[in-house]
């Protein structure tokens, strides 16, 4: 249901101070007006709904309430009086979700601890509602979802403030990732005296969607068999040519999906990796531009049409009738995966994308078909509907398995119609067509990635489609487009194993800022490349054996903006890296690389590789480096069969140096490849006790054991 947003007049504004209980003296009520004047007259009437103090993660006050005639939320968590520093730290969602997404973390994943134990409040807010999605022709204001809504929280979180520490000068920094990144740049480059800093983290480019997504699955479906030996030979002690034993088609799609920026040693998860948000994506592609799923299988120039072959045995056109629908509780007996439903944020970086859905047991999940579907790799598709009451309608598809589809997100109303009897098409000829799109979108300039699909003289070796997508679909998900004029200072982060926002878009974001602060820009800015870190803002973000969570990047980087800001201490610097074929390549030391994350060189019996026989000893060696006034050693961790378990620690003795040895044995009692790996974690003051701020990064070696 859409809601339509009416800017408050002056009558209604005036009436307000006859309104008993709004708040408690008109003299904070003139003060929430001059504050919220700026941001929109939508949100010039505040109020709070829940004031209570609170003993969890730690003691504090939380204030609860929203802006009334809107459907903005708020959530304050101001600490103790003695605790407070004149700061407040503010989450950004992917889209609009909870004011209260961030109850009940733990940890390092603690949001609004984090917070409260380092001088500051934690501010969150729904973003303005679901009703600020705005869509074309909705009436709404794009940019109250944007930033708007989360300005004016911010403002008024500062009314909040006064009242509760006295008058004093309260500096903001807000923080997201992902699509939450584009929200928080939004903010710092569109907004006045809101915010002071920002940390962006994980962020795209106008470039980004869909592009980001196609040509990782082109990846995936033509390399779907070839992934282990690739990642043998790049992982350590391999060969180191991953394009050993590849055929033509392989090599190019490899080379293709290298160069647009995709790093190579993120395929470990290749099995794992699934589609991400394409599912979404792929909806918006078939309405924006429906041609050219046509054009794909008609027309030379598109893969389709000049390669038919390179799809034998993935596309499926299955004709079959519906015998039944299949609900959640069902679903799950049968072992079909209905749990993660593109469609609506859950608030982090990596799952934005994600949403349990919770549709009456009487509507389907999944439906069962007449007829066992053919074993092809499917990564998606549609479920054409012939007949009934649905006839003509094509529904979104995520996975087939047998007689069964499971479906993606689909209207209620759809779901009505569907009934037994009904004949259905299972197709995946757009879904496999869209998985070359990029090539049809090459831009004009300021992106060299897509340098790789142009001619000697420049122009595009492929037919281009008539709009190219990805600046609309970036300024959808964010209201704004980032131009790089920052309003304050700004720390981003990116992660160099990044699967979703592949690592080059940072360097993209910083020549914006650099074209328009010029010398001034190291003054005002930071990039800071985290290795072995992917896109997901969790405490766990995959398999630890390759994966370290930026968490602690991402904490450490909000305290060092905040001393940036309130009393000049300049953080370190950005990393230190260059931009080769798409790939972002950082030096091997950490005096080189500089940035903040430690950088461990590890060696079996002195070399990336050991061979030896079962029972022998391995000798692992190696050194820690820690980019200068980062940190100190607070853990070294071994896990020495490379199982993901880390059950060896060595004791650490608040180790100042930024170069360390390190050394330990183990002997392999069985025959295998292992890969040995060393966990290292940093911390500013040397905390080992600390859940937060806590900076790891890994070293591998490989033992081969005849």
């Amino acid at each position: 249901m859409k809601t339509d947003f009416k800017y408050v007049t002056l009558l209604i504004i005036l009436v307000v101070f006859s309104m008993p209980k709004l708040y408690s003296a008109s003299k904070n009520t003139i003060d929430t007006l001059l504050i919220t004047k700026t941001i929109d007259p939508i949100f010039s009437l505040p109020y709070v709904d829940i004031d209570e103090w609170r003993d969890k993660p730690v003691r504090h006050r939380y204030v609860h309430g929203g802006f009334k005639g809107t459907d903005t939320r708020f959530s304050f968590y101001l600490p103790e009086e003695g605790n407070y520093q004149g700061r407040f730290f503010q989450y950004v969602t992917p889209v609009p979700d909870s004011e209260n997404l961030s109850q009940g973390g733990e940890g390092e994943g603690d949001r609004i601890g984090f917070s409260l134990t380092h001088g500051a409040y934690f501010v969150e807010t729904n973003g303005g509602g679901k009703a600020a999605m705005a869509t074309y022709g909705s009436g709404i204001d794009p940019l109250i979802g944007a930033y708007k809504a989360n300005a004016a929280c911010a403002q008024y979180s500062k009314v909040i403030a006064k009242q509760m520490y006295s008058e004093h000068r309260t500096f903001g920094y807000i923080f997201g990732g992902s699509g939450g990144a584009y929200r928080t740049i939004g903010a710092i480059e569109n907004t006045d005296g809101v915010w002071d800093g920002a940390v962006p983290f994980v962020v795209g480019s106008p470039m980004a969607i869909p592009n980001m997504f196609t040509i990782r699955m082109h990846a995936m479906r033509v390399l779907k068999d070839k992934f282990p030996q690739i990642m043998d030979a790049i992982q350590p002690g391999g060969s180191g040519d991953m394009y050993a034993g590849l055929n033509e088609e392989e090599t190019a799609a490899l080379k293709e999906a290298t160069k647009m920026g995709f790093n190579p040693k993120s395929w470990f998860n290749h099995e794992g990796m699934g589609i991400h948000a394409f599912g979404v994506l792929y909806v918006g592609m078939t309405m924006a531009d429906p041609g050219y799923f046509t054009d794909f299988w008609t027309k030379p120039g598109y893969l389709g049409y000049d390669e038919p072959e390179s799809f034998k045995g993935y596309r499926i056109q299955h004709k079959a009738q519906i015998t039944k629908g299949i609900t959640v509780s069902e679903a799950h007996s049968l072992g079909l995966d209905v749990q993660a439903m593109a469609g609506q944020a859950h608030g982090t970086a990596d799952k934005a994308w994600q949403n349990i859905d919770k549709k009456a047991e009487a509507l389907p999940v999944a439906l069962e078909l007449n007829r066992n579907m053919p074993e092809v790799q499917f990564l998606g598709g549609d479920l054409i509907i012939k007949s009934g009451e649905a006839a003509g309608q094509s529904l979104p598809l995520r996975s087939i398995k047998d007689n069964k589809v499971v479906l993606g997100v689909v209207s209620d109303d759809i779901l009505a119609k569907i009934e037994a009897g009904d004949e259905v098409i299972v197709d995946n000829s757009n879904f496999l067509a869209a998985q070359t799109y990029h090539r049809h979108q090459v831009p004009r300039k300021g992106y060299p990635v897509w340098d790789q699909f142009r001619d000697s003289v420049g122009n595009p070796i492929y037919p281009q489609r008539p709009m190219i997508l990805g600046p609309l679909f970036a300024k959808a998900a964010s209201g704004v487009l980032p131009k790089g004029k920052i309003k304050g200072k700004v720390i981003l982060l990116e992660s160099l194993w990044d699967t979703e926002a592949l690592p080059w878009q940072g360097d993209w974001y910083r020549k914006q800022v650099e074209k328009r602060l010029g010398d001034q820009t190291d003054s005002n800015f930071r990039i800071w490349y985290t290795d072995h870190a992917n896109h997901a803002d969790f405490v766990n973000p995959g398999d630890p054996n390759y994966l370290v969570s930026f968490l602690g990047v991402l904490q450490q980087a909000l305290l060092d903006l905040s001393a940036w800001v309130e009393k000049g201490i300049v953080p370190p610097p950005s990393t230190n890296y260059e931009i080769v074929d798409g790939q972002v390549v950082v030096p091997d030391s950490a005096k080189e690389r500089k940035g903040i994350q430690p950088i461990v060189h590890l060696k079996a019996n002195g070399s990336e590789r050991a061979d030896i026989k079962a029972g022998e000893t391995v000798r692992l060696t190696g050194q820690i480096e820690i980019p200068i006034n980062t940190g100190k050693i607070v853990n070294i961790e071994w896990d020495f069969e490379g199982i993901g378990e880390f059950q060896f620690k060595d004791k650490i003795n608040n180790i100042q140096d930024t170069k360390i040895d390190i050394k330990a044995k183990h002997t392999f009692t069985k025959t295998g490849t292992y890969f040995p790996v060393v966990r290292i974690t940093t911390q500013r003051e040397g905390d080992q006790k600390t859940p937060y701020t806590l900076i790891r990064n890994i070293g591998k070696v490989r033992v081969v054991v005849n």
